[in-house]
């Protein structure tokens, strides 16, 4: 079995097949989490993780959902979205968290984690008073999602583009993670790297991985505490090209596999038992 466990198949680039992709990608023994990013496409990856999980038993399902409040979708008022930035989705827009409504969605069987949630300062306001403006939201919403994992036990899954100091920052001032998360598409150093794993986290790789320069950590940090994703329809990894789907997690393994000097059978089996032990799936 192999686990992606960062989907975005509740995308709009997916709104044609993602049925199809989910059972070619099932068929191959590959399970996934779709990934929220805000109510439109957490509440879109809670109806594909149902509808993909009906009739069947719990060992089997292999569908699941996440939901959250992706930072680039908060309204701020400072920054104005550009679709073609990060996602093309049911609807780009920004808004305002909303934690019963966010609560409610989570009580789904289907939802194994709170994400994706964070900090990202990459799109950002030029003044020094709205850059803090800006930077005050991401965090304020980024607690309170915090907040709503801990209250209904779930994990987290994080996105941290340009702010991983701040994020870490965070952190160490809440009180108590609700027990391990993912820090998703990791890019930063091995400093910032252990930080995480004393916090209880985990690190996700996906098609990143072919074009930074990231062997050293990927090297060093200890297969444990790494799982693998794809981030689609983004991230493709080489050797294919176009959009990004589930079963192109296998070159992201091999990778990996590669600069670790393991098995490609052992990297796909200690990550998916990694992301069933973080999801309890």
């Amino acid at each position: 079995m192999i686990i992606d466990t960062h989907s975005h198949l509740n995308f709009n680039a997916f709104r044609h097949d993602a049925d199809s992709i989910i059972q070619r990608s099932l068929k191959n023994d590959l399970w996934m989490i779709n990934v929220g990013s805000q109510y439109s496409t957490s509440k879109r990856a809670v109806e594909l993780a149902q509808k993909h999980s009906e009739g069947l038993p719990a060992g089997r399902q292999g569908v699941y959902a996440a939901v959250g409040l992706h930072p680039i979708h908060l309204e701020t008022g400072t920054v104005k979205i550009k679709e073609d930035v990060e996602e093309i989705q049911f609807e780009a827009k920004e808004e305002v968290f909303d934690y019963e409504k966010y609560k409610a969605l989570a009580k789904s069987d289907k939802v194994v984690a709170i994400g994706e949630v964070g900090l990202d300062y990459w799109n950002r306001p030029k003044t020094r008073r709205k850059l803090e403006e800006f930077k005050e939201k991401q965090k304020k919403t980024l607690i309170l999602q915090i907040r709503l994992a801990k209250e209904l036990k779930l994990p987290l899954i994080f996105h941290c583009r340009m702010a991983h100091n701040d994020l870490l920052s965070i952190l160490r001032e809440v009180e108590s993670l609700p027990g391990s998360g993912i820090v998703h598409c990791f890019t930063g150093d091995l400093k910032q790297a252990n930080e995480y794993f004393k916090m209880g986290l985990y690190l996700g790789f996906n098609g990143i991985i072919f074009k930074l320069d990231l062997d050293s950590v990927i090297e060093k940090v200890p297969l444990e505490r790494m799982v693998i994703e794809t981030d689609c329809p983004y991230l493709t990894p080489p050797p294919m090209t176009g959009r990004n789907e589930p079963l192109y997690v296998k070159y992201v393994a091999q990778r990996i596999a590669k600069i670790k000097k393991m098995s490609y059978e052992d990297i796909v089996k200690i990550t998916a038992e990694n992301a069933r032990r973080v999801f309890k799936i």
